[in-house]
């Protein structure tokens, strides 16, 4: 009789990193961080530490090619790695990049992936220095590898967070995720139809948080400049719900954060009405956003205020305390992590036509 074994499912993306890594020890006294934070911290030199952090996208799970133009799918797979590094007070000096390419792609296709690549390099001022490539049975699969670097002493990792620190987050939220519902939505009215013309007009912004990301190096400048350093940040890839709760249980803390400071930008909002779907719920759990969320001490409250772009929406608790979101009536909801989870959620289908070609996109940042 076969053996019944445990559904990948049923514990997730982190739950199983955590059960494939928990008896895992450092050997070497140059690995200062492994697995459990953005990046892997590394030391081989006094003085300079090393940032490590890899991300793998996979056609039909993370990307949808029917909408996804090449050079916008090579550029935010980088920026989504740069991200890491910056969420961890770093600056990143190298990518490398593999590929993993079936027989639908062409030379053409890949120069084209490979043009968003290299923008991104060039905006960030970072060095593509090596990769992989080879064949694939099931579309395109692309893994970033990008490497950082910060002085000692100066890495911010999720475990810092203290009791009455102050909760941030930068820019706004929801938004990459109302515009990957667009996409979705017109997708779908599109089906059968030769010269459909998708309803875009008046929603360029969620397109381009979705589409067309940036990692948030101005916010990290920018606290710099004023003097502080987080005692704890992350990126919000998986939604603030999910960040929250990656900070707090590192840290040992509770959190408390205030649903009328989420900060939430007008196009979500009238994206969220269109589309029938609970407004909050899409901005603390949709995640994509690529912002970045903090924490500081209380002390910093009006040095923080200085700095633009960048919103205190709540405080960090005794951990007794637990994690909720105090409502705009006073009450308070239990925040669970209900983010993205590619081993949970149900991966859209692999598209079968054949790539788009990213012709009309700008040659710089916005």
């Amino acid at each position: 009789m076969e053996e019944q074994g445990t559904e990948i499912s049923t514990l997730g993306e982190f739950g199983l990193i955590d059960r494939l890594t928990k008896d895992v020890a450092l050997k070497n006294p140059s690995t200062l961080k492994g697995v459990g934070d953005d990046c892997a911290v590394l030391e081989f030199q006094p003085g300079q530490e090393v940032l490590v952090t890899t991300d793998l996208l996979v056609e039909g799970v993370h990307f949808d090619l029917t909408y996804v133009p090449l050079k916008h799918l090579g550029y935010k797979a980088v920026v989504v790695n740069l991200s890491d590094i910056y969420a961890m007070g770093g600056t990143p000096r190298q990518i490398t990049v593999s590929l993993a390419i079936s027989r639908r792609f062409t030379v053409e296709h890949i120069e084209e992936l490979y043009a968003g690549i290299r923008l991104a390099c060039e905006v960030y001022g970072v060095d593509l220095v090596g990769g992989d490539t080879t064949s694939s049975r099931s579309g395109l699969l692309i893994s970033v590898t990008a490497v950082g670097e910060a002085p000692k002493g100066g890495v911010i990792y999720r475990s810092g967070a203290k009791d009455t620190d102050l909760i941030c987050v930068s820019g706004d939220l929801g938004a990459a995720y109302m515009g990957l519902q667009l996409l979705e939505r017109e997708k779908v009215a599109s089906a059968g139809q030769r010269d459909f013309q998708p309803e875009f007009q008046g929603k360029e912004y969620l397109l381009e948080r979705q589409l067309k990301p940036e990692a948030r190096r101005d916010v990290v400048e920018a606290l710099a400049k004023a003097g502080i350093k987080p005692t704890s940040m992350m990126d919000v890839s998986d939604g603030l719900s999910s960040e929250l709760l990656h900070i707090c249980k590192e840290s040992n803390v509770g959190c408390r954060v205030y649903e009328d400071r989420i900060p939430i930008d007008y196009q979500t909002a009238v994206m969220a009405e269109e589309l029938n779907m609970n407004l909050v719920t899409a901005a603390m759990n949709g995640g994509e956003d690529y912002e970045l969320l903090f924490t500081i001490p209380l002390h910093a409250h009006e040095e923080i205020k200085k700095v633009p772009g960048v919103k205190v929406i709540g405080h960090i608790t005794a951990p007794s305390l637990g994690c909720a979101m105090v409502t705009r009536d006073g009450g308070e909801i239990p925040i669970r992590a209900q983010g993205w989870n590619a081993l949970v959620s149900d991966a859209p289908a692999s598209p079968s036509v054949a790539p788009t070609s990213d012709t009309d996109s700008s040659d710089k940042a916005e």
